[in-house]
């Protein structure tokens, strides 16, 4: 089950809460000769997808209509199709720009049953990437609403994408994500909603998906798996709706990431090849690089280590094709050095550890943002570890420690606790320096 942003929209909206909704559906019921009783709990489980049975979807229309003065339909609470509570692909444009509004909405207002959702598995996770890759395509999309977009709005956008893309990787995801979101709900949704021509609404539709990739990239980092699989479907949807295959490629080696942080290793082989072969000329050397990159750490986790060693040779050399100045901003990540520790992580779980140590190494060596060099530390040590250099993975845990300060990002916690539980382990002589410094790290909560 997947949340329904719609009917939490529409309640706010309304100024209704749970058990009022429960106790006006009850009235409503009685008036069709239906004993019902409906308490705010009931209510609470609709909101986390729960289809109510019978006539009560129909009543929670009868009663937010007369509460809102308006017709409201099956489709406006989410509750259109079975099972299609929170699917926007496939629906028209204009349809899933509701429901992507709500959502962000309701990541802002902190819903619990928004936070908390598991990421899904399965046909509905592989959907939008299907959806994605074939017809039907956007024809026109043009909207006629109460704001006209102009160029600039545009230019405000990809503005506000760098700038948080700058701030996630200096002070992590979770002290970014509220910030995002914000601005999503306050600059972005009343753009989606307004009035601009197809060639302008194209352009529009692809500034917004960078900035919602974002948006999941800080909720992935915050631990909220589920919501950021949602971001990373929207930001699809939207690729799709701008014509920009490459942007589409993107954000699926960001569900390819997602996808190995999972343990679904078949899943991130079958997406980074969609994103290989639908993405054709659009792709550029860096972000098929990091796709070849991360298809070889699935099949070394596969233990498949031919198909890992053909996907690393293809990552080095599309890696040697990149040229600074060419790429798109998104795909900025892909910095020197990238490649090379997650080839290391590719070699270490095949047991090559020479290998793995010079990757490792050379990924060090090569200058990287604050949050990108912690990840390489942190592998570097893992593997000096492995190799029975205790001391000096001590030595390379002391500054991953201390690049990691000011940073509020779960996944880097993660990284921390791991180094630091092989370390005591290995009871060398500076690892209680390193633990103790970890510690410090990890002591101030997020």
């Amino acid at each position: 089950m997947q949340p329904n942003t719609l009917l939490d929209a529409l309640l706010d909206e309304a100024g209704i809460s749970h058990a009022g909704l429960a106790a006006h559906v009850n009235q409503a019921g009685r008036a069709r000769g239906l004993a019902l009783r409906y308490e705010h709990t009931a209510v609470a489980r609709w909101l986390k997808g729960q289809r109510p049975r019978g006539q009560v979807p129909d009543l929670i229309c009868e009663v937010l209509g007369a509460r809102l003065h308006r017709p409201v339909t099956l489709d406006d609470i989410g509750l259109g199709v079975p099972g299609d509570a929170a699917a926007p692909h496939g629906s028209p444009l204009s349809g899933f720009v509701e429901r992507a509004t709500a959502l962000w909405r309701s990541d802002e207002q902190q819903r619990p049953h928004i936070l908390g959702a598991p990421a899904v598995t399965g046909t509905p996770a592989v959907m939008p990437v299907w959806e994605w890759e074939n017809p039907p395509e956007d024809a026109d999309v043009s909207r006629d609403g109460r704001t006209r977009v102009s160029v600039s709005d545009i230019q405000m956008l990809r503005a506000a994408r760098a700038h948080y893309e700058l701030m996630y990787r200096k002070a992590g995801g979770i002290a970014t994500r509220a910030r995002i979101v914000g601005f999503l709900n306050a600059e972005t949704a009343p753009l989606l909603r307004g009035a601009y021509s197809d060639a302008l609404g194209r352009q529009l539709h692809r500034a917004t998906g960078g900035l919602v990739a974002v948006a999941g990239i800080c909720a992935y980092d915050s631990d909220a798996h589920g919501l950021a699989q949602r971001y990373f479907h929207q930001a699809l949807r939207l690729a799709k709706a701008s014509g920009d295959r490459g942007l589409g490629a993107y954000v699926i080696a960001l569900l390819v990431n997602q996808s190995l942080f999972m343990e679904d290793y078949r899943q991130a082989v079958a997406f980074a090849e969609a994103a290989l072969r639908t993405a054709g000329q659009q792709i550029t050397p860096a972000l098929a690089a990091d796709l070849y990159a991360m298809q070889a750490k699935a099949y070394a986790h596969l233990g498949d280590g031919s198909s890992a060693l053909r996907c690393i040779r293809h990552a080095e050399a599309e890696a040697e094709r990149i040229r600074p100045g060419r790429e798109p901003d998104e795909t900025g990540y892909v910095q020197p050095g990238l490649v090379n520790v997650q080839v290391a992580e590719a070699l270490l779980s095949l047991g090559e550890l020479g290998g793995a140590r010079e990757h490792a190494a050379a990924a060090v060596r090569t200058p990287a943002h604050d949050r990108g060099r912690v990840h390489r530390l942190a592998m570097l040590s893992q593997i000096e570890l492995r190799q029975g250099e205790a001391d000096r993975a001590a030595r390379t845990a002391v500054e991953m420690a201390e690049r990691a300060r000011g940073m509020e990002s779960q996944r880097l916690r993660d990284r921390l606790r791991a180094v630091r539980e092989h370390l005591v382990a290995s009871g060398c002589g500076q690892a209680r320096e390193a633990a103790d410094l970890i510690d410090g790290a990890l002591r101030v909560p997020l």
